[in-house]
């Protein structure tokens, strides 16, 4: 593990980590993104970043709050960087030619967080992406990033896949059941929380909506929300 300290943190105030929050970088190249996250004027900061290559860069010291999250929500939580550990994966994102994650940067994430759940006895329910705290303003860590792989090491909850059809929920219970899951959803304008989730549990159908076969997804994944819940 490379030392890569970033002076941008601040104080958790006593607040336990509940939360691994995953991003891209969305920038040309890694150290375009190790730079601005050690720059003090950016503001910006990570616990970890993890290289194309599987190098990773410790950033913060976990005891310590990083400046990755910004403004969002996620399942009753206001101030997500307090409660998180936030870790950068480098990715040039949708803006600069968006692409696969390669295998040793994903093996050496998978190890990281095994680590970091092992030491603070998180669950799958821990794990998100920034867009689902932020549905409204981030995409990362997007449609490509390979949750099924975190899900099969027991560190994230599982995509829904075609073949699960339980009885699709109407309109409402969806967006109930949305929020049960986590998403802060605004009833009078849903489409962001929507993608989200797509993005995040069925990118099979992003961007269809909250179409029958969506609902039916939410109603899966909530389900496996209430069953990790009940332990």
């Amino acid at each position: 593990m490379v030392q890569s300290p970033s002076p941008n943190h601040s104080d958790r105030q006593g607040t336990p980590v509940s939360l691994v929050v995953l991003h891209y970088t969305g920038m040309e190249t890694g150290q375009e993104a190790i730079d601005r996250l050690r720059d003090q004027e950016a503001g910006v900061s990570a616990h970890y970043l993890i290289e194309e290559d599987g190098t990773v860069h410790a950033m913060v010291d976990e005891e310590l709050r990083a400046h990755h999250a910004g403004l969002g929500f996620w399942a009753g939580i206001n101030d997500v960087n307090s409660a998180s550990i936030g870790i950068e994966i480098v990715n040039p994102g949708h803006y600069w030619g968006y692409r696969p994650f390669p295998v040793p940067q994903i093996d050496a994430l998978i190890e990281l967080m095994k680590d970091i759940y092992a030491r603070r006895r998180l669950t799958p329910l821990a794990a998100i992406g920034h867009s689902d705290l932020a549905p409204d303003r981030k995409d990362d860590p997007g449609e490509l990033f390979p949750w099924p792989r975190l899900a099969a090491e027991g560190l994230a909850l599982a995509q829904w896949q075609k073949g699960e059809e339980p009885p699709a929920p109407d309109y409402e219970d969806a967006l109930k059941m949305l929020a049960e899951i986590g998403y802060g959803v605004n009833l009078s304008h849903p489409i962001a929380p929507v993608l989200a989730f797509q993005r995040r549990f069925a990118p099979q159908l992003l961007a269809h909506g909250l179409t029958p076969k969506t609902r039916q997804a939410i109603r899966w994944v909530h389900g496996q929300v209430m069953r990790a819940k009940l332990g």
